[in-house]
């Protein structure tokens, strides 16, 4: 296996490992929607998600990235 695929596979687990922290963020906001928390709570859960949801992305974008290097390289 050569350089370059193993980094297509690391890149394809870090952009699902992300896409799994996006969905977990979705549902988490929408179980708290459903519980129709209190403003103020909901702002908070809201402040703790958001640095999650960014990392997920962060995540997702760097192992897209890492693929497209892979294909290009490869």
């Amino acid at each position: 296996m050569a350089l370059f695929d193993i980094l297509i596979w690391v890149g394809a687990a870090l952009s699902l490992a992300g896409l799994c922290g996006l969905i977990w963020c979705i549902a988490k906001v929408l179980a708290a929607r459903r519980a129709a928390l209190p403003e103020d709570a909901m702002r908070a859960l809201l402040q703790r998600v958001l640095p999650l949801n960014l990392g997920a992305l962060f995540l997702s974008v760097i192992g897209l990235m890492m693929i497209i290097i892979g294909i290009f390289l490869g």
